[in-house]
């Protein structure tokens, strides 16, 4: 099954179901009307769902602290950090309402960030939006989990741990 969304083209092998969920237009079956964030994909799996968000940033640096940045700089990039972990975590939280109300969260969901970051950087975010979603259940009183696991990785890294879910720049 092939989806092409937000400049990639995805091949998923195993996939029931693979489509674009942020739909911007009214006319197609997925556009939601309602004022909340949405993933760029959902892919139905026949054990799981994975909720796939793409960013791709023309100057990624200006998430990346570096020790040479004056405290100025350093504090600009801190706050471009959390602010995308703030979008990421809520992107996931709103998705999953969507599919609440849809009679769709029956099987774990897996949260896939496809962002044109470093690794080093990659892994500061999802350490950060793991612990915020939260993955698995942070409480005993919880009977099901959000999240069955949270996942950043750049193209590289996707490619590699996910062979059966090629991802390209779309042509």
């Amino acid at each position: 099954m092939k989806v092409i969304a937000d400049g990639y083209a995805f091949e998923f092998q195993d996939a029931l179901a693979a489509f674009v969920f942020d739909e911007k237009d009214p006319a197609k079956d997925m556009f939601h009307g309602a004022p909340m964030k949405a993933v760029d994909m959902i892919v139905e799996l026949e054990n799981s769902y994975l909720f796939i968000e793409i960013k791709h940033y023309d100057r990624p640096e200006e998430f990346a602290v570096s020790d040479n940045d004056n405290t100025e700089t350093q504090q600009q990039k801190n706050d471009h950090q959390k602010w995308l972990k703030n979008y990421l975590k809520y992107k996931f939280r709103d998705t999953f309402l969507y599919r609440y109300a849809e009679g769709k969260t029956d099987k774990p969901v897996h949260y896939l960030c496809l962002v044109n970051f470093d690794n080093a950087l990659n892994t500061w975010l999802k350490k950060n939006l793991r612990n915020e979603l939260p993955v698995g259940k942070p409480v005993k009183r919880w009977q099901q989990k959000l999240a069955e696991s949270c996942q950043v990785l750049n193209l590289a890294s996707w490619n590699t741990n996910f062979p059966k879910w090629q991802v390209k720049p779309a042509s």
